[in-house]
């Protein structure tokens, strides 16, 4: 096991990956910017460095002074937790080189799962469906042209390198298809740097169902289930659930099957999630894979009785896989939504500023992951994430039950938050009904309720 580990992460996740390794007797290093000096990762790590201002790109972003950090404290090992560098292969590989474990899979297998057409490419070869369209890059709009007319409209234009919605476009005609090939192709060179695309036929109101995988370094692999992540804006997710209300058993083990297959035969290591999307008629098609750990994992942990972050450190360190498939089944339902510093009747828009009131519900089967705390001052240099409510029940009507009267005590004073929009989406009958899928928040308007 590791002696220390740095974690390369800021807010709730930084906080969970301490819990974690608490729990494991790792001693753990907090590195932290300059507006982060009074956020509770800093203050139950334990030990704790500053490496630069407030601006992600001199701080979190900043793999230089995060090695220089790493180096000093004299850790084995650094944790990237999810978003900033947790899927930067440059990152992965200079760790590696440094002799320091990159928590995550190889830095190749950052690439490969980071490029869209690679990763369909390898998943295709592993046998995964995969959604129809171009084998790879795009090469010109003529190719372009040609493709959209052998697999029909409507098809999605995505940037090879893109994420969070950037760089997509849903095409449905002929006329409109040049001037959405070159906005996402500029799109993706503004906001990647690669203006490459890929092309693929486009499911219409498909959910959007996720697999989590955890892969040691023996070649062993197993899977915790799905988890329904549909409710989106934007293509970001709001609210996710585990199990699915769509998905039976039996297209459960199928899924999983599939998804360990594929995670196995590119070789995979550590945790991970392989994304589907599930047409109506409960047909699935690989959409991408994450190679971390996702926000909603806490959903999958309620349900399975399992602390991934935990697992995701001993597969990191060499250990097997402790459980066998046949051992791995959920037990009730999970929700969790996301509670974001913004205003969500103005676009929500981001709200920065000083927690006057912060109070946490409380009660059998409610989860909160935070890291705000009463008279904490939400920088507005981040993502407006402050914490993460999850409640868990013996089914998904429990489950829901929990979640009214948890949002109902959740109190957040001094700033706008998500919780008045959360109410008012899971009071929905088509919430309530699991009757929904990824376009389901662009059709309805919860401002009239």
């Amino acid at each position: 096991m590791f002696n220390k580990i740095l974690i390369a992460n800021r807010g709730e996740i930084a906080l969970r990956i301490i819990r974690a390794c608490k729990e494991l007797n790792i001693p753990t290093v907090a590195i932290h910017s300059e507006a982060d000096v009074n956020s509770l990762h800093v203050k139950f790590a334990d030990e704790a460095i500053c490496i630069g201002p407030a601006s992600s790109s001199h701080s979190y972003l900043n793999p230089v002074r995060i090695m220089a950090a790493a180096d000093v404290s004299g850790a084995d090992a650094i944790h990237p937790g999810y978003g900033f560098l947790a899927e930067n292969d440059e990152f992965a590989d200079m760790c590696n080189s440094s002799g320091i474990k990159f928590i995550g899979p190889s830095a190749q297998m950052i690439r490969s799962m980071g490029n869209k057409s690679e990763a369909k490419r390898l998943m295709q070869e592993a046998g995964v469906p995969v959604v129809p369209g171009s084998e790879g890059v795009v090469e010109s709009f003529e190719v372009g042209k040609k493709l959209v007319k052998d697999i029909g409209f409507p098809v999605m234009i995505k940037a090879v390198s893109g994420g969070g919605g950037r760089g997509m476009r849903i095409v449905r005609n002929m006329e409109s298809f040049e001037m959405n090939y070159q906005m996402a192709k500029a799109e993706a060179q503004g906001a990647f740097g690669d203006p490459s695309l890929y092309i693929e036929k486009f499911i219409e109101n498909p959910r959007h169902i996720e697999i989590q995988v955890m892969a040691d370094q023996h070649g062993n692999a197993v899977h915790y289930g799905e988890r329904e992540c549909s409710i989106q804006r934007r293509h970001q997710k709001l609210i996710e659930e585990a199990p699915s209300a769509a998905v039976s058993g039996e297209l459960r083990q199928k899924m999983g099957q599939i998804a360990v297959k594929g995670a196995l035969d590119i070789q995979y290591e550590g945790a991970g999630t392989i994304e589907f999307l599930l047409d109506k008629d409960k047909n699935f098609y690989f959409m991408e894979m994450n190679t971390r750990i996702q926000v909603e994992h806490p959903v999958t942990e309620m349900v399975y009785d399992r602390d991934l972050l935990k697992e995701q450190i001993r597969m990191a360190a060499g250990e097997d896989i402790e459980l066998k498939q046949k051992d791995i089944y959920p037990e009730g339902h999970a929700i969790e939504c996301r509670i974001n510093a913004e205003d969500w009747e103005r676009n929500f828009m981001p709200n920065p500023g000083e927690i006057k009131t912060f109070h946490i519900p409380g009660g059998p089967g409610v989860r909160i992951d935070s890291h705000a705390y009463e008279r904490y001052h939400i920088p507005p240099y981040y993502d407006s994430l402050i914490a993460k409510l999850i409640t868990h029940g013996k089914d998904r009507q429990e489950a829901i039950a929990r979640l009214h009267r948890a949002l109902d005590e959740f109190v957040i004073e001094g700033i706008h938050t998500t919780i008045p929009f959360h109410k008012k989406l899971i009071a929905r009958k088509e919430f309530v009904d699991g009757d929904f899928d990824t376009g389901f928040l662009e059709r309805i308007n919860l401002m009239e309720q």
